[in-house]
């Protein structure tokens, strides 16, 4: 599957999106409803720190367990019209919290697809090739992101992180799938040690990431939340990433009018919360909106980002999502829900 961009729309295989739900609501075509799954490779590497995230049989963390079950779980979400997953080669924060503190931007586990010198590891692009595969399978994006802030400070330099990015768009070549959209890096204006990664300089990466693939990929990167691309980002990517995090709708708003006044590129929330009504701002804006869903009270059961993950549509959170997307959407045979598993 080819995604492409028309105007401000995304198309598959040149079709708008949402073209072969056949009861899609026209404010629909063109969208890309998802939902941030960076967990999906998630294995912690360091001994002290992996007993953080066994499953409460008491059974050790399996990396391949995880990527598996997400990779099961993909057509429930289609199903509902979330069409898009975004996943990251470092992850993302991976316990419950509030807020982020200061000292927490730099983590001790070692959730990260990287050497210190920059070559990917084998096992970690063995995952995400089979993540990116199930999601094209079901006829959904990937939206592929390379680097977190909590991980960054894992490779040794800017030549490092450079390195990073070749191996990474050869290896998304090599995949052979063409559902793939690229995110430089989660939240580039928090806590990178790389300037390379920071707002003033990252669309040198994703200029040189396009350069390697050949304009084969969509490239973007994102800013924390509330955050809006720098002009150079706005130039250079062919996407907007924002993230809605502690936002209110009435702020959904005014991002996408801000950003909106400034180019007519796609605009795509890939990361917010769990609140719906940010969900309905974005919409009405004409924006896509992506749900994202800590977790982490109850083990394998609630959330998407703390591992061991429980990918089912199994809490009142994800219900409440994926069932106003397919309203939004207007896809009418989307299950429904009177207490089954789906």
């Amino acid at each position: 599957m080819k995604i492409s961009i028309q105007g401000d729309k995304f198309l598959f295989d040149d079709r708008l999106t949402y073209s072969d739900f056949p009861t899609a609501k026209p404010e629909a075509l063109g969208r890309l409803m998802n939902t941030r799954m960076v967990q999906a490779t998630f294995d912690d590497e360091n001994p002290e720190t992996v007993k953080l995230f066994s499953y409460p049989d008491g059974s050790p963390f399996d990396p391949n367990r995880q990527t598996d079950e997400f990779v099961a779980a993909l057509p429930s979400y289609r199903r509902h019209g979330v069409i898009a997953a975004t996943v990251n080669f470092q992850g993302g924060f991976p316990q419950y919290h509030i807020h982020l503190r200061r000292d927490q931007i730099l983590q001790d586990w070692d959730n990260n697809a990287f050497t210190p010198e920059g070559a990917l590891k084998d096992t970690y692009a063995e995952r995400m090739r089979r993540v990116i595969e199930g999601l094209d399978d079901q006829r959904m994006a990937c939206i592929a992101g390379f680097f977190y802030f909590g991980q960054n400070h894992k490779l040794r330099d800017d030549a490092a992180v450079r390195r990073a990015v070749n191996e990474a768009m050869d290896f998304l070549g090599a995949v052979g799938r063409d559902n793939v959209m690229v995110e430089i890096n989660n939240e580039a204006n928090i806590g990178y040690v790389h300037e390379l990664l920071r707002p003033d300089r990252v669309h040198e990466l994703i200029l040189a990431a396009r350069e390697r693939c050949g304009g084969r990929f969509l490239i973007s990167t994102s800013y924390g939340g509330g955050g809006l691309p720098s002009d150079a980002v706005i130039e250079t990517a062919d996407f907007m990433l924002v993230h809605g995090n502690s936002q209110r709708p009435h702020q959904i708003r005014a991002m996408v009018e801000h950003l909106r006044a400034r180019t007519d590129k796609p605009i795509v929330f890939n990361e917010d919360s769990t609140r719906v009504d940010n969900l309905r701002a974005a919409w009405e804006a004409g924006a896509s909106w992506g749900y994202y869903d800590q977790g982490g009270l109850r083990p394998y059961h609630d959330g998407f980002q703390s591992p061991p993950t429980n990918w089912a549509i199994n809490t009142f959170e994800k219900i409440t999502f994926f069932t106003t997307v397919a309203e939004l959407c207007g896809i009418e045979d989307a299950p429904g829900y009177r207490g089954e598993r789906l």
